[in-house]
């Protein structure tokens, strides 16, 4: 059989991450995959440093990100950059993953060429459309066109089934990310990376909070919530240090340094590449996020996480006991803070779940399943509709549906 042309589509540092891993196991594997990357560049700086750390070479980069451009604007410009693209390389089947307006974008333009779409991460549901703002309903619409469903959890391979997804074309991987997250984990081990000035001596002799924070919909009075709680924690707990990597947006940048900028125990700093980032989450003491990928990586470095929003498509991490939920309110932010940092306890019961999320071998049961399929998706017999796939042509197939994480 000639190799499997795949075209891997990314346009931000998220993406990146949980793509790297799969980049990485497909050209391992040259005698099976023929791996294209093509980038759009959503997040242009934020991307760039991914794809340095992980020595990835796009082989088409859009560049479509503008200033103040609408999502519609940014929708259609991936579209069309991905169109001509696809005209050119004729892949045999596009990788999106996640959530973005980049892989709503790849996979609609694969639909449109009638080329076959894999999704990873796969099957992520909140039941709310404005949460997350744009991400529920972009994951929803990728799945109407996505021929192979790569489902993290069991939980979101349910999710999938119960849409009528059939059950042929899910398989249940585990997350990219964890591979991602334990491989640089190791390079931090075995050497500190590059940090920005007065991190080390900011958070040397001090717990650490860590936060991220950029959600769509919090934008204005949420933000607003959040910023005000963290100053109140700082002002309370003097052994504590907040570092918070600012996120690029303006509508994130304005509040944040408006309200925290300049007080002694709260250190803002530009966004970190991956691999400080890392660092910086084995140093925290907790991890308080809006960030779906945080939620998943900080339990595998065995850090409680407190999520600010009021619904989360990652659910297992509540139910087992990894991370809560506090919305945007002032109130509980600065409760759910105040818990953990007076009791070591709490924190230590909270860490030492088993992390629902993956065991870093992902990306190994994705290749399996494009490998096992590559018939199907090669002699084009998987017809569109849920209901006319047909049953897998092989037991390799059959038995990575079946994987269960470890």
């Amino acid at each position: 059989m000639n190799k499997l042309k795949v075209l891997i589509i990314c346009g931000t540092r998220p993406e990146a991450i949980k793509l790297a891993p799969v980049v990485h196991e497909l050209a391992r594997r040259e005698e099976d995959f023929e791996p294209l990357v093509c980038v759009t560049a959503q997040h242009r700086q934020m991307l760039d440093q991914v794809l340095e750390l992980f020595g990835i070479m796009p082989d088409f980069d859009l560049d479509v990100m503008a200033p103040n451009q609408t999502l519609a604007q940014l929708t259609g410009r991936v579209v069309e950059g991905l169109d001509q693209v696809l005209a050119k390389t004729k892949p045999d089947v596009v990788l999106v993953q996640g959530d973005t307006t980049t892989a709503f974008g790849g996979a609609l333009a694969a639909f449109y060429r009638k080329v076959r779409v894999g999704h990873v991460e796969a099957g992520l549901r909140t039941g709310d459309k404005y949460a997350p703002f744009p991400e529920e309903i972009n994951r929803r619409l990728i799945t109407q066109v996505s021929d192979l469903h790569f489902a993290p959890t069991e939980h979101a391979r349910d999710a999938l089934l119960a849409e009528g997804v059939p059950g042929p074309a899910v398989f249940l991987t585990g997350n990219t990310v964890i591979d991602a997250l334990l491989w640089v984990s190791q390079l931090v081990r075995q050497e500190t990376p590059r940090l920005p000035k007065g991190l080390v001596e900011a958070v040397a002799g001090r717990e650490v909070v860590l936060i991220t924070g950029h959600r769509r919909e919090s934008f204005g009075a949420g933000f607003e919530n959040i910023c005000r709680a963290i100053r109140e924690v700082a002002d309370a707990r003097e052994r504590v240090m907040f570092v918070y990597p600012v996120h690029l947006n303006p509508n994130v940048r304005e509040p944040v340094n408006r309200i925290l900028s300049g007080h002694p125990r709260i250190h803002l700093t530009e966004p970190l590449s991956y691999a400080p980032f890392v660092w910086l989450m084995n140093r925290s003491t907790v991890v308080l996020t809006d960030s779906g990928g945080i939620q998943e990586e900080a339990p595998s470095l065995g850090k409680p996480v407190v999520v600010m929003r009021e619904t989360t498509e990652r659910p297992e991490g509540v139910a087992a006991g990894n991370a809560c939920l506090v919305g945007v309110s002032r109130q509980k932010i600065v409760q759910e803070l105040n818990r953990l940092l007076a009791n070591p306890c709490e924190r230590a019961a909270m860490a030492s779940k088993a992390n629902p999320y993956g065991d870093g071998s992902s990306a190994r049961r994705i290749a399996d399943a494009l490998l096992g399929c590559a018939p199907a998706i090669v002699e084009r017999i998987f017809p569109f509709g849920p209901t006319a796939n047909p049953e897998p042509r092989s037991e390799q197939v059959a038995s990575v549906t079946k994987i269960k994480e470890t």
